[in-house]
């Protein structure tokens, strides 16, 4: 089944979608007001969250308030502007030019590639700003300000894909206990299959100049390994195969392949290189041998291996240097983009 640009609204029962469809036109229409549905404050509150999520262009509503009609089965809902209207159509003119401007080149890849670019340009070009509030939390943040948080970052992938014809929607999680904030990211549909897509936690892991791939086409299982419960009900994503390491021939089984190709990539005096492990659970036991064989490695070259091990996804980032130092692994934490202590252990 294809996946639905409003995702949300398709979920909904016959009276919230007449909430929903009025909220939208006024929103559109930039409307002071319009009468929808009679329904409870909450459940409208939901409807205005998820429209927002599946209309990523309407970043200038940041809330409404309801007027009772006597005796009537109706309320007026008025929304809440972020800008007045001129500014609201200066900034729309201005992300749909830069979004333009983007997805130009891309029409022609196809629809993996399409999804990899939209990816690659979060992770570039979004610097994690959550002090930015009228933006971070919006398409206007990513798009003409080059800062967003989490919800931001969705928003943005999401609005490209949409302008692809990219199947996409925004996944969003459930508070844990004592959390203040939701997180958010995408899944994306590609060839009839579902996969997850966080470009928030892949920003904040790529650094210095490497881009990560750690949340690119996860499945349920190996999302749910760092991510809370979903508030919301989301197609399930069940096929591992488009997992963006496995892809590249960058996902290995054998501890002996670990060593061949970090041997390899010595020999051909490459910066580092980045793997997956998917030969059984990362346990302790495991990590050390895998350790092990790529301190030895470089051993036999006169380098020091620094290590930075994204546990949850099994992932390794491997760089060597000629300083001689300890040999040490650092434990990341993909994250939404918050500096976090990282910790270190030796080798």
């Amino acid at each position: 089944m294809q996946l639905h640009p409003q995702y949300y609204y398709q979920q909904l029962p016959p009276p919230e979608r007449a909430a929903y469809h009025g909220m939208l036109t006024c929103l559109r229409e930039l409307a002071p007001s319009t009468r929808i549905p009679r329904l409870s404050m909450e459940t409208l509150g939901t409807i205005f969250f998820q429209l927002r999520l599946d209309h990523p262009e309407i970043f200038y509503a940041v809330g409404f308030s309801c007027r009772a009609v006597p005796e009537a089965e109706v309320v007026d809902f008025c929304p809440e502007y972020r800008f007045d209207k001129k500014r609201i159509r200066e900034h729309s003119q201005a992300i749909e030019a830069r979004a333009a401007r983007l997805l130009r080149p891309l029409r022609s890849l196809p629809p993996a590639e399409q999804e990899r670019a939209i990816h690659d340009f979060i992770v570039e070009n979004v610097r994690y700003d959550k002090l930015e509030k009228p933006y971070s939390h919006e398409v206007i943040g990513p798009l003409t300000n080059g800062v967003g948080v989490c919800e931001g970052m969705a928003k943005t992938v999401k609005l490209l894909c949409d302008g692809l014809g990219l199947p996409c929607m925004i996944a969003v999680s459930d508070r844990a206990n004592g959390d203040r904030y939701l997180h958010a990211w995408n899944i994306v549909q590609l060839g009839g299959q579902c996969y997850h897509l966080d470009a928030t936690f892949d920003n904040s892991l790529s650094k210095h100049g490497v881009l990560r791939y750690d949340y690119f086409n996860l499945d349920d299982t190996k999302i749910f390994r760092d991510h809370r419960k979903l508030l919301y009900p989301a197609p399930a994503c069940t096929d591992g195969g488009q997992f963006y390491y496995k892809l590249q021939h960058l996902s290995w089984t054998k501890p002996e392949e670990v060593a061949r190709r970090v041997d390899q990539a010595l020999r051909k005096k490459q910066p580092g290189l980045v793997f997956h492990w998917r030969g059984g659970y990362l346990t302790k036991e495991v990590l050390r041998e895998l350790l092990d064989l790529i301190e030895k490695a470089g051993k036999e070259r006169q380098k020091t291996a620094l290590i930075k091990l994204n546990w949850p996804q099994a992932v390794l980032r491997v760089r060597y240097t000629d300083e001689p130092i300890q040999p040490v692994v650092t434990m990341e934490e993909a994250n939404e983009g918050e500096e976090t202590p990282e910790g270190t252990a030796s080798l």
